[in-house]
């Protein structure tokens, strides 16, 4: 069982261990490109249809040719076949600009282990740093070159905050506007529980809309709870009754401490898993028909 598989649109598998971008591929050189991460479980890639959806949206924000979602489905569909049953897999599909000496978009799709530091945030929950983002809820409508709702391939500030955290003894990162509103992480969604309500901040303050997010409510409301899209300060965020951050492949991480204060333990902590685990891995319509 290989540990990657590795499929271009024309359903190709090639070796993953040998080259397959260009040295001159702007994903390279300028990180000019969009992608999209999903969860592969029983050799199916889950949640297919959104994901597909918010890659399109992104490449038209950065003015890429529509994708063919057709020729996406197919080559979704033997990545996840290749990479089998037995284990998870995180999935990633990816479209560029080319090459800048010019020929049409790169785009592929590959297939890679989900790491011990997935499993653990699972098990374990995460501890978070909230770090300022460096622009106020209304900058995306003022300033739509900035591509805040789109899921680019300009990765640089987020990794950055990430091994900040990191140097600091912190798992991960909730970012907040300059206004000091709680917006996302650097690879997830934050949201709280209030009584048997889920809150999340809302998009338009310049968040990345989550897929996961989405239809996390969905079954959410189909267990009676209330769902909101709501701003957020940090302290919503502490007397709270769990917050949690959401994501495709890691599902669900509890943060059980913010800014070096451990949170009490969240309520409800086993039925939120278990929606969110409902909500990746049946709300993936088959490939063949996103």
């Amino acid at each position: 069982m290989s540990d990657r598989v590795l499929v271009t649109l024309d359903r190709k598998i090639h070796d993953a261990d040998e080259p397959l971008l260009y040295a001159d591929d702007l994903a390279v050189v300028r990180g000019d490109g969009v992608f999209e991460t999903l969860l592969v479980h029983q050799a199916r890639a889950c949640k297919v249809e959104p994901h597909l959806s918010r890659l399109l949206s992104s490449a038209r924000a950065l003015g890429l040719p529509d994708p063919d979602l057709d020729e996406w489905c197919r080559a979704i569909d033997v990545a996840a076949e290749q990479w089998g049953s037995e284990r998870e897999g995180v999935m990633r599909i990816v479209l560029t600009r080319g090459r800048e000496s010019g020929g049409g978009p790169t785009a592929f799709v590959m297939v890679g282990p989900v790491s011990e530091a997935v499993a653990r945030a699972r098990r374990d929950g995460v501890s978070v740093l909230t770090l300022d983002r460096g622009f106020s809820v209304d900058f995306s409508a003022n300033a739509p070159w900035q591509l805040l709702g789109a899921k680019t391939l300009s990765y640089a500030t987020n990794m950055a905050a990430l091994r900040y955290a990191s140097h600091y003894g912190a798992d991960d990162v909730i970012f907040l506007s300059s206004e000091g509103y709680v917006l996302e992480g650097p690879r997830s969604s934050v949201v709280i529980v209030r009584d048997k309500t889920l809150i999340t901040p809302p998009p338009e303050q310049g968040i990345l809309p989550g897929t996961t997010q989405r239809a996390l409510f969905s079954v959410a409301r189909s267990r009676g709870y209330r769902c909101e899209y709501a701003s957020l300060r940090p302290a919503d965020l502490i007397v709270s009754e769990g917050v949690w951050l959401v994501s495709s492949v890691t599902k669900a991480a509890r943060v059980h401490t913010l800014d070096g204060l451990q949170l009490p333990a969240a309520r409800r902590a086993d039925e939120f898993f278990d929606m969110v685990s409902i909500a990746i891995e049946t709300a993936g319509v088959d490939s063949a028909q996103a």
